[in-house]
């Protein structure tokens, strides 16, 4: 069966294409102009060609196909693994790779490279499309990222993130110079009101906490660390473009591409948890990518 919503236009001269685009989540403009190729998008009943201009208080039918099941299938993709016992693998992800299959990324994801690293030994908690993971960071966003091998390892991290007790550390270089040396942003997150692509500081949204302190200072830049105390999607980029901050790179959240970078100089740097079968507290960290210390000498000497 397919999925029926309804998309209003608020405004007049925007493309039906662009406007589908950015109104429904996970949909792209190419995948919104197959849709209005196919006769899938209508207004009063007639089908809508795909450069049509939006006039204001229109409706929009949109049915939106079952996607088609795709197999999981194991990849030889090479991985940067730091930790790996019976129980657990920790993996130091580059930018650029998904987590996990999602439309528009069917495979070549981390969970493609586990699948074959790890042959049947992952966790099924996950759901068919996301064996093993225990958490996720953005495809832009690098650094340390746990899976679990089996179910009881799964349901232990799983109670750590809930807890708190699962610890990660971030590093990020921001806009503008931060005065303080340190601080804490606790401000709800939620789905942007009129944007469900983005996440947003919304009332009645879920708590969301970071800390943040100050690593170095530059002209016109801040290096931070920032601890997650919650784990809401975009956490960190939210909260840093709340406070007037948006990270380097950030397309969405903040600004144009700088420095030479395309996405957000964010790097998930260290990692501490309490191993689910021995106990043992386990800390784990790694150093900054090539991309990430680039930015950092391209911005200059920093401040004394």
């Amino acid at each position: 069966m397919n999925d029926i919503l309804y998309v209003k236009a608020q405004e007049s001269g925007e493309r039906i294409d662009a406007l589908l685009a950015r109104s429904i989540e996970n949909l792209t403009r190419s995948q919104a102009q197959r849709l209005l190729e196919s006769g899938l998008v209508t207004v009063d009943g007639a089908p809508v060609k795909k450069n049509r201009k939006t006039a204001p208080g229109e409706l929009y039918r949109v049915e939106i196909p079952e996607a088609a099941e795709t197999e999981l299938v194991a990849q030889d993709i090479a991985l940067d693994i730091v930790y790996e016992d019976g129980d657990v693998i920790v993996v130091n992800k580059p930018r650029g790779m998904v987590v996990h299959p999602a439309p528009g990324h069917p495979d070549g994801t981390l969970v493609n490279a586990l699948m074959f690293h790890c042959g049947d030994s992952l966790s099924g908690i996950g759901g068919e499309k996301r064996p093993g993971i225990v958490h996720r960071i953005d495809r832009d966003t690098s650094g340390l990222i746990i899976a679990a091998k089996n179910d009881p390892a799964h349901l232990a991290l799983s109670e750590q993130l809930s807890d708190h007790s699962l610890a990660r550390v971030y590093e990020c270089v921001v806009h503008g110079r931060m005065r303080e040396d340190a601080g804490t942003v606790d401000a709800p997150i939620a789905r942007h009101p009129s944007d469900r692509k983005r996440m947003a500081v919304v009332p009645g949204g879920r708590r969301a906490v970071t800390h943040w302190e100050v690593i170095a200072r530059y002209n016109g830049w801040t290096h931070l660390r920032c601890r997650l105390e919650t784990g809401r999607t975009h956490q960190i980029r939210v909260h840093m473009a709340h406070i007037g901050h948006p990270l380097l790179g950030d397309e969405v959240y903040g600004k144009s591409p700088e420095k030479g970078l395309t996405g957000q100089c964010l790097h998930a740097r260290e990692l501490k948890f309490v191993h689910p079968r021995t106990l043992e507290s386990i800390h784990l960290t790694t150093e900054l990518p090539e991309y990430f210390t680039q930015v950092l000498e391209r911005l200059g000497p920093p401040e004394g």
